[in-house]
């Protein structure tokens, strides 16, 4: 069979290079078995695609910031009506400013 001639999924199975293994009980296995069975998907395909879906959902968790309405308005406060620097940290950046370029 001609590379041209390669199904999208024999393709993509080609350009995989790293494995990612690992052991599970029976009871998960027969789980994500049927799973998989019922999406009539493949089992490899059916756990590759909840990974990365799972991973995806985690970044993005950890990406997104969510804040009271209470915290909102804080945050927003601050932002358009923000402190004057005190004397304390003048000094401080003045000190930093130094110690990065001296």
């Amino acid at each position: 069979m001609r590379r041209s001639q390669l199904t999208a999924t024999q393709e993509e199975r080609r350009s995989r290079g790293a494995r990612l293994g690992f052991r599970v009980d029976d009871q998960t296995k027969a789980l994500v078995e049927l799973a998989a069975e019922l999406e009539r998907r493949k089992l490899t395909d059916y756990c590759l695609t909840a990974l990365t879906e799972a991973a995806r959902r985690t970044i993005a968790r950890h990406e997104m910031l969510v804040l009271s309405d209470r915290d909102r308005k804080a945050f927003f406060d601050a932002l358009i009506n923000p402190l004057k620097p005190s004397s304390r940290l003048r000094r401080a950046a003045r000190a930093e400013r130094k110690r990065i370029a001296p």
